[in-house]
């Protein structure tokens, strides 16, 4: 059988303060919206812009430095993979396609004394 590839790689600025919590079993969830944002020419010389939201999902200890490290606005680059999810709500199937990151670099410039070492070595 034939593998397939899911990857994702985008960059751009946090929409919200990420939200932390945890499961039942105690492993650490954030969740936050990325936009990235694209320009062009029209072939009649108007300049145009679009915006694409991501609701970005990590787990672990990626969920605890982007809990620490990020807020609204922060430049960043996000590496994971797409997953949709359902669930049933008031009848109807609802649907949720997000960005499972596995990897978050901060683009925002930071002093090296604002980072944990531990947290530096992780980003």
């Amino acid at each position: 059988m034939a593998r397939g590839l899911n990857k994702v790689m985008i960059i751009g600025n946090v929409g919200n303060d990420p939200e932390m919590r945890y499961t039942p079993s105690g492993r650490p969830l954030t969740s936050f919206s990325i936009a990235t944002s694209r320009s062009w020419t029209t072939s009649e010389g108007e300049r145009r812009e679009a915006t694409e939201w991501f609701r970005v999902v990590a787990w672990g200890n990626l969920a605890e430095i982007c809990s620490k490290y990020l807020s609204k606005g922060s430049r960043v680059y996000v590496e994971g993979r797409l997953q949709t999810r359902s669930w049933e709500s008031q009848g109807q199937k609802q649907y949720r396609t997000e960005l499972v990151a596995n990897e978050m670099v901060l683009l925002d410039r930071r002093e090296p004394e604002e980072l944990d070492a531990q947290d530096e070595e992780e980003l």
